[in-house]
């Protein structure tokens, strides 16, 4: 396949579509970061005090906090184009640095910490108590950070459809992501141990075909009933109907190394869901193994390899999944204005490689230049 060509323009930039035709499918992102020690770049348990200081992020955004006292997130509002997404995570991210410099600590966006702190495990109430006490040392030391991509939908019954039809996909856009190569200061050889932790729970991974979305709810309640689950709001699968908005959530991504990079996996999601919403066919049928290859295939490699397709059951360069995935949704993406856009990140990640590779070659060079590259906001 050739290369996507940039045709005009930089990112930032409004499409011609960007927000009149992107409305009717609203976009918003959840970013987990961590919260290091700037003198050693271990993990830092700040969360309380940066959550107390409310710092000031743009309207409708909010600052929640997370299963451990190292980890904070920030979410977006309700956007309709990626320059306005783009804005609020631009500010959201400065906001966030800035009371964590208040208290001590720097903001890091990547899906896994290089250095772990002290453990952060303590007596926590309510449902991340809950969490800790069902899953035990699983958790114990999850720092593992995501991008969480929120598409609007307009009611969960489409939800389930439209997540049938994503199920292939899944483990591209994983590839793109990969942030996470180091675990209590080890290389792991992986592009994303932030997936292979997540694997490690029940009904993990690439979610099952549902028949609608009354069967996907049952199947919920049955994880729930088994002890496997907490509650009905709780999965792991790697896309999902909110239960707390009109929305399918993707749980795919690493944290993104950059705005650029989460806006990146905004714009490619919602593109797939308009893609699905536009289909009359059948959702493409998928060995439950195949995809779960593929899905391990995404996290080790990422794009710097060789990946798993899907459907042809056949091992090919990441970059082909890439560029087929982009020109499966080039017509949702010109709809929106959003095509160079994606092509210009891509051309970026070409040159520069994806965030795994750019850690490592961090760590071979010093503390320094890995906190330059954990808490770049470009």
């Amino acid at each position: 396949m050739p290369r996507i060509a940039i045709r005009h323009g930089r990112l930032g930039d409004p499409g011609p579509g960007d927000p009149p035709a992107a409305a009717g499918l609203t976009v918003g992102v959840e970013e987990e970061f961590l919260l290091l020690d700037p003198a050693t770049g271990a993990t830092l348990p700040r969360a309380a005090a940066i959550l107390a200081a409310d710092p000031p992020l743009p309207p409708g955004a909010k600052l929640h906090r997370e299963l451990r006292a190292t980890q904070v997130e920030t979410a977006t509002g309700v956007c309709t184009g990626a320059r306005e997404l783009r804005e609020q995570l631009v500010r959201s991210r400065k906001a966030l640095t800035d009371a964590a410099r208040v208290h001590g600590a720097v903001v890091a966006s990547c899906g896994t910490p290089v250095l772990s702190g002290p453990s952060t495990s303590d007596n926590q109430d309510g449902r991340f108590g809950d969490i800790d006490r069902i899953y035990r040392g699983m958790v114990a030391d999850y720092e593992a950070c995501g991008c969480h991509v929120h598409v609007g939908v307009p009611d969960p019954e489409t939800a389930v459809v439209v997540m049938n039809h994503l199920r292939p996909w899944l483990p591209t856009l994983l590839a793109l992501s990969v942030n996470s190569p180091f675990d209590h200061g080890r290389d792991t050889g992986y592009g994303s141990w932030r997936m292979v932790q997540q694997s490690r729970f029940p009904g993990a991974g690439i979610p099952p075909h549902f028949p609608d979305h009354a069967a996907y709810r049952a199947e919920v309640r049955r994880l729930v009933d088994c002890g496997a689950l907490v509650d009905e709001s709780m999965s792991f699968w790697l896309v999902r109907p909110s239960t707390a908005f009109p929305t399918l959530e993707f749980r795919v991504a690493d944290a993104a190394s950059t705005v650029d990079e989460a806006v990146l996996q905004a714009v490619l999601s919602r593109a797939l869901v308009r893609r699905a919403l536009a289909t009359d066919t059948a959702p493409p049928e998928m060995s439950e193994q195949v995809g779960a290859a593929a899905l391990w295939a995404a996290a080790r490699d990422g794009i710097d390899g060789e990946g798993v397709h899907p459907l042809r059951a056949c091992r090919v360069p990441a970059w082909e999944l890439v560029e087929e995935l982009v020109e499966f949704v080039a017509p949702a993406l010109d709809e929106t204005g959003d095509r160079d856009l994606v092509a210009i990140v891509l051309e970026r990640l070409r040159r520069e490689g994806s965030g795994a590779r750019r850690q490592r070659k961090a760590v071979a060079a010093g503390l320094p230049a890995l906190l330059a590259t954990l808490t770049h906001q470009g």
